[in-house]
């Protein structure tokens, strides 16, 4: 493929090879080399100016004329993600993933727990299941999205009241238990409190 023929393919508007284009300005008659979008609508279509008329142009160019404040707004948070939609990053997507996973494994569509389960082989199922690490700290702690921090905090001194050495008579096991119970609150504390 030619290089004409590309330019061809991109601009419409490109003049044949070896032709001069006159400046698309009134009255003017130098050659138009610099083009400048026609329209905030038709960014695709374009003036050919000189370089005087072009820098005149860009001067008056007013990409927002005529819109409102809240039309101008709409469009600055659009083009913070190139025109192209987004979708929500870190806890959310994971709590809403998790809420996804116990539908679909272990969870009725009643959305409670699923009966034909013991409480023991519905925890051994959640921490199974638990993906990521905000998902297997609250399995640890016993928790299932939607919870909110202080309901974390709640369980956390719940569970660390009852595994602590000095309530277990000094037992290797509780230790080991708050250890990751510990551990499990601090990563959520990092997810939900900051």
């Amino acid at each position: 493929m030619s290089k004409h023929r590309a330019r061809s393919a991109y601009d419409s508007h490109a003049a044949p090879r070896g032709a001069t284009r006159v400046c698309d300005h009134p009255e003017c008659v130098a050659a138009g080399e610099h083009r400048a979008p026609k329209s905030r609508g038709t960014l695709n279509e374009y003036w050919w100016f000189c370089l005087d008329h072009v820098r005149e142009y860009n001067r008056a160019w007013d990409y927002y004329a005529g819109m409102s404040t809240d039309q101008i707004e709409a469009e600055v948070r659009r083009d913070t993600t190139w025109q192209r939609p987004s979708w929500p990053m870190g806890k959310w997507a994971a709590q809403e993933k998790y809420l996804r996973d116990r539908v679909l494994h272990g969870f009725s569509f009643e959305f409670g727990p699923d009966p034909s389960k013991s409480r023991d082989e519905e925890k051994a199922h959640r921490r199974h299941h638990a993906r990521t690490v905000e998902e297997e700290a609250l399995a640890v702690l016993d928790l299932a999205p939607p919870v909110d921090f202080p309901a974390i905090k709640t369980r956390y001194r719940a569970l660390a009241k009852r595994y602590h050495p000095d309530a277990n008579g000094g037992d290797k096991a509780a230790e080991e238990k708050l250890k990751e119970i510990n551990l499990a609150y601090n990563t959520l504390k990092a997810c939900y409190a900051g």
